[in-house]
């Protein structure tokens, strides 16, 4: 099973590509991550990657898809792919289905986790955590027991993250929406496309996707 996740920062990807790994045994392709893994193991696309990067240019598709294409040979046939951040544009899109067509594979799903954008930056810019424990607080939905005392730890230092205020987040869903904005008909034209409410708890998420995938 090849599965592309699509969603914003903070719609709660993360989690439910973890649930989907310890699920389905699924392998999560980060580009980001495999990209830092390469050019740290010294691979021939790692060293061209870090040549690209250090001159101070981004890195083309052909070396994302050669990245994608090393990461699916040394997964074997058997092990699913979910695919993060990847596609982003029609021509990345165009160049997956080759990669995975080459190898035997198909594109199965495509699941967008669906935000409501004034909900998603209320979720987002009201969070905070101890300062000492790193347990996380919600100024609406999670508050201390006593006010100011950290429920785990006792600790009276809190702190929140410098990114986590609206204009932050409402740039970044604009940036989310340009980018999926030219790959979602692509796949719509193929009836693999489903949408989950990302608003909805992380537990009824996670159901909404296992039934997708049933």
């Amino acid at each position: 099973m090849n599965i592309i996740l699509l969603g914003p920062p903070g719609a709660g990807k993360g989690t439910q590509a973890q649930r989907l790994v310890e699920r389905h045994g699924l392998k999560q392709l980060s580009t980001g991550d495999m990209l830092r893994a390469a050019v740290k193991a010294g691979t021939p696309v790692g060293l061209k990657a870090k040549a690209v990067m250090e001159a101070g240019q981004l890195v083309s598709d052909e070396i994302v898809s050669a990245l994608i294409g090393d990461e699916l040979d040394a997964m074997g046939a058997g092990t699913g792919a979910i695919f993060d951040g990847y596609p982003r544009t029609a021509a990345q899109a165009e160049s997956l289905d080759a990669i995975l067509a080459s190898r035997g594979r198909k594109l199965d799903h495509v699941i967008e986790l669906d935000v409501n954008e004034d909900a998603l930056v209320e979720r987002i810019t009201g969070r905070y955590t101890c300062a000492t424990c790193g347990k996380g607080y919600h100024d609406t939905f999670e508050q201390p027991k006593v006010a100011g005392t950290c429920d785990k730890c006792g600790s009276h230092e809190f702190k929140r993250r410098p990114d986590d205020n609206e204009e932050t987040v409402r740039t970044r869903m604009a940036e989310y929406r340009a980018k999926t904005a030219p790959i979602l008909p692509i796949y719509e034209a193929r009836g693999i496309v489903a949408r989950v409410d990302g608003m909805a708890d992380m537990d009824a998420v996670t159901a909404s996707i296992e039934a997708i995938l049933a």
